[in-house]
């Protein structure tokens, strides 16, 4: 992980030059969870200047990190930009400043204002998104169970991220280790956390022996629950634009 972010740097350095301004690394790799066979380095580069010919200039880097080192393309943004679209990416935003680490340039995350109650929304409108895809699959798809499985690898890792700042939005500490986050869960709403657990086991153990019908029913029980519990966090006439 090490040579790979030391190489990415040195490289955008030398495409970019002056006119970068930092390089920050989030998410597994930052929080110390990362796994080179299953975990992606995700990078955030701040730019004093964005324009085609600056983007051009790092292209180059850019294709080098993602086609040959198979690893998800960074995000740019100038600084005040970052600090500015808060607002529309509180959950994004969140995570950057709760786990980063700064690989060149000033920390240009640790003072960005999150507002909570904007996260909150985005949080329930995210989960209502993965309850409705989910129950979609099961209206083009039928009766396959492969297409079951499939879906649960694919989504449960956004379904964890996705709890964490549950916890967060209901103003309480969010354990790391996904088992413990789905204790709390059930602890806090009342979702199953064996229903997480076991579509975890999925991607963990590279499938499982149980039902997955089942297993995807379950799934969409328990976050019917915390969507529920969520929703309830604020009461709905706070939220209404003109006093009914």
């Amino acid at each position: 992980m090490e040579g790979k972010l030391n190489e990415f740097v040195s490289r955008i350095k030398e495409a970019a030059g002056k006119n970068l301004e930092s390089v920050i690394l989030y998410g597994s790799g930052a929080r110390g969870d990362y796994r080179p066979e299953s975990s992606d380095l995700n990078l955030l580069c701040t730019l004093v200047t964005i324009n085609v010919d600056e983007l051009q200039r790092v292209s180059p880097v850019v294709a080098w990190w993602t086609k040959e080192l198979k690893e998800p393309a960074p995000l740019f943004f100038v600084t005040e930009e970052l600090r500015r679209s808060t607002d529309v990416f509180a959950i994004e935003s969140l995570d950057v400043k709760m786990s980063h680490r700064v690989l060149f340039g000033p920390d240009v995350v640790k003072d960005l204002e999150i507002p909570m109650n904007l996260h909150r929304v985005e949080v329930e409108h995210e989960l209502r998104l993965l309850l409705l895809r989910l129950r979609q699959h099961i209206v083009h798809v039928g009766q396959s169970e492969l297409e079951f499985v499939r879906v649960l690898k694919r989504t449960i890792s956004g379904a964890v991220a996705l709890l964490r700042h549950t916890l967060i939005a209901l103003g309480e500490d969010a354990p790391e280790d996904a088992r413990k986050l789905f204790a709390k869960i059930e602890d806090s709403t009342g979702a199953s956390a064996s229903a997480f657990a076991r579509v975890y086991d999925y991607r963990e153990k590279d499938g499982a022996s149980e039902d997955s019908v089942a297993v995807y029913d379950d799934y969409m029980r328990a976050l019917e629950k915390v969507i529920l519990k969520l929703d309830g966090a604020v009461p709905k006439k706070q939220w209404q634009r003109v006093p009914s």
